[in-house]
């Protein structure tokens, strides 16, 4: 019987190199807030999806699964998806075709060296796809994305090859193989609760007003989308803070406690859309 929603908690295990590559930090103080990551809000969040029982997805950077190999084990160990998410968190828009095929094909032979598994998800550092990335992603055989936000509950073919006219017209590719499992803002930590000072980002949210506006999703989707599928993205050096973590456990819960709920990895939603559309 098909899930009434499905629910994936994906988590990006950024680690330091969102802080060496993405916002550029040379000091010590910046980079060991990445190093929370792994050294504390990792294992507190593998520690809760055991407690209830949930699968989950963690998109890692190649530079993470080098310097953190034991930690990606023990997610794959644990049951849960391991992911692509570039190679140092590059800003994929800014590359070019062969620089960013490098980027892909490096950042998922390092996981594939680590857990002895190629990577079949990607997600772009920063939800910054370049207009060849798809296609690239197709090439590379991957199975889905996990970047872009043309819905929010029901997954789709995202298209390949689209291009910017001169005149800043969007022409439209073709639909690809991949499928599309949409993400949101609204539906990520980051905005929430990551503080930084340059480029600025508040992050002071409380816990309790990030449960309503979540819980908030999940009761419309749940109402209304029928079979929907609802992905959070999630980080574990932001998450992992006790009371945010507590704050995701009560929502797991309130999940959990309407019939015909399903946690899922990724990975697995894709390839039930494969089944279904005879792929």
């Amino acid at each position: 019987m098909p899930a009434r929603a499905t629910v994936c908690l994906s988590f990006d295990f950024d680690a330091v190199a969102l802080w060496l590559t993405t916002f550029r930090a040379t000091s010590p103080s910046a980079i060991s807030r990445g190093e929370f990551g792994a050294r504390v809000g990792l294992p507190r969040v593998l520690d809760l999806l055991g407690a209830r029982g949930v699968p989950a997805t963690f998109f890692v950077p190649g530079a993470t699964a080098e310097l953190y190999p034991s930690a990606v084990r023990a997610i794959a160990a644990a049951g849960h998806e391991v992911a692509a998410h570039g190679d140092r968190h590059e800003r994929h828009a800014r590359l070019d075709y062969e620089a960013e095929r490098e980027v892909m094909r490096r950042g998922a032979q390092v996981i594939e060296q680590v857990i002895g598994a190629a990577p079949l998800g990607f997600r772009s550092p920063s939800w910054e796809l370049g207009l060849n990335s798809i296609a690239i992603l197709e090439e590379l055989g991957f199975r889905y994305d996990s970047s872009m936000m043309a819905d929010d509950f029901r997954p789709y073919r995202p298209r390949a090859g689209d291009r910017i006219s001169d005149d800043s017209q969007l022409v439209l590719g073709r639909e690809s193989r991949l499928w599309e499992l949409p993400v949101a803002w609204e539906l990520d930590d980051f905005p929430y609760f990551c503080f930084h000072p340059y480029p600025y980002y508040v992050g002071t949210r409380t816990p309790d007003e990030v449960y309503g506006l979540w819980a908030g999703e999940f009761d419309f989707m749940y109402r209304a989308v029928p079979g929907g599928v609802l992905t959070l993205t999630l980080h574990p050096q932001l998450v992992g803070r006790g009371p945010r973590l507590a704050m995701l456990d009560r929502l797991v819960r309130h999940m959990q406690g309407h019939d015909g709920v399903r946690f899922s990895r990724l990975i697995d939603v894709a390839a039930e859309l494969d089944q279904d559309a005879g792929a």
